[in-house]
């Protein structure tokens, strides 16, 4: 199967359909039964913007951007999150390669896109989900004490990379689709985080960093590095 024919073409993320219907049924009922229940209108004016409000919110919570990479993808690592660049430094990994690397970290606020793409081409050598605390994603115990997911890529060079999907203070769930043995792409969706949360890569020593701290990343589009 062609890369472009594995893509997940979608304008709302499918892992928010049902929140959104519920939750338009549930504010439609909330705003009836103000405006046909009560002889003030007031507080009905008032939910109902209100709702509008926290509506749109969260439709812009679930929105997923078709985006294209449209560029050679050898040796290069994309942002696999829309968010800012809040941590580059070299650190001790000790789930999967138990030595070190360079770690790249991607913040993601409640007004980021919230799906997440993979950085590089490759095969997945390794899943794994483990659960754990919620404290604010940007704290630097977060990447080892929180919800998280971990997938382990390995490039068609033969360089193995990690990436971490981190759960935040607000964030209850992480959604990660990747399966060990299965071909992934760049432009390919790696999985969603549900309302603010975090995505950590990790590289060898060496590589090339293309991005700075406090730079804002957009997903599938930003370059955070170069593979030597």
């Amino acid at each position: 199967m062609g890369r472009l024919k594995k893509l997940k073409k979608i304008r709302i993320h499918h892992e928010g359909t049902h929140i959104l219907w519920a939750s338009f049924l549930l504010l439609l009922l909330i705003n009836a039964a103000l405006y046909w229940g009560i002889d003030c209108k007031i507080p009905f004016y008032v939910i109902a913007v209100a709702s509008i409000t926290v509506y749109l919110l969260m439709v812009n919570f679930f929105r997923c951007p078709i985006r294209l990479f449209g560029k050679d993808t050898e040796k290069i690592v994309v942002a696999p999150a829309d968010g800012k660049i809040v941590v580059i430094e070299e650190v001790e990994e000790n789930e999967y390669f138990h030595d070190r690397r360079l770690m790249i970290s991607i913040f993601m606020s409640i007004v980021n896109v919230h799906a997440n793409w993979y950085p590089v081409d490759g095969t997945i050598k390794k899943v794994a989900h483990h659960n754990g605390n919620f404290m604010k994603a940007w704290l630097p115990k977060a990447s080892t004490e929180n919800e998280r997911s971990t997938v382990v890529i390995e490039t068609p060079e033969g360089v193995e990379i990690l990436t971490r999907q981190i759960a935040g203070a607000v964030a209850r769930r992480i959604v990660t689709y990747a399966e060990v043995g299965e071909e992934c792409y760049i432009d390919e969706h790696m999985g969603f985080i549900k309302f603010g949360s975090r995505v950590d890569v990790y590289l060898p020593i060496g590589t090339e960093v293309c991005v700075s701290m406090g730079q804002l990343t957009t997903g599938n589009q930003t370059v955070i590095a170069k593979l030597k």
